[in-house]
């Protein structure tokens, strides 16, 4: 089975931009990582980052045209872009929301606010790279019983 992992402003910075707060892997470790649990449980990850909103919305329009699972870390545009707020609510196969940190946990109040959690069958947060993992586990487990979402 397939999934997309899609990956939202600034992570293709991950072991560069604040270190302290998201760790020291790379973008590129993480996707060999998220390559690696995937084949592991059987799924074909296809992991990408864009800092472009209209490129990640033709993804999520994609998946919901094909029905394939997706692990999202929408970055900030999880806080305030309505645009993903819509395309997220046509996707029929499971949606995971993951972050790096926890942003309910961050100093900066607007980072509470989630636009993708609404339409999320589970949300991993707080776990560093590892979250992604978790949600490739979800993702496979809610792919063999998708009332457990």
């Amino acid at each position: 089975m397939r999934v997309l992992v899609l990956n939202g402003p600034n992570l293709g910075r991950l072991g560069r931009r604040q270190p302290e707060i998201y760790g020291s892997t790379t973008h590129a470790e993480l996707a060999s990582l998220c390559v690696g649990w995937g084949a592991a449980l059987g799924l074909e990850v296809d992991l990408r980052q864009t800092n472009h909103e209209g490129v990640l919305l033709d993804w999520l329009n994609d998946a919901a045209d094909q029905a394939t699972p997706v692990v999202l870390n929408a970055a900030a545009w999880t806080h305030y872009s309505y645009a993903v707020f819509d395309a997220c609510a046509q996707l029929t196969a499971p949606l995971v929301e993951v972050h790096i940190s926890d942003p309910t946990q961050r100093p900066e109040v607007f980072r509470h606010t989630s636009v993708v959690t609404p339409h999320a069958a589970e949300v991993i947060a707080g776990h560093g790279i590892d979250g992604y993992r978790l949600a490739l586990e979800s993702v496979a487990r809610l792919r063999q019983d998708p009332t457990q979402g």
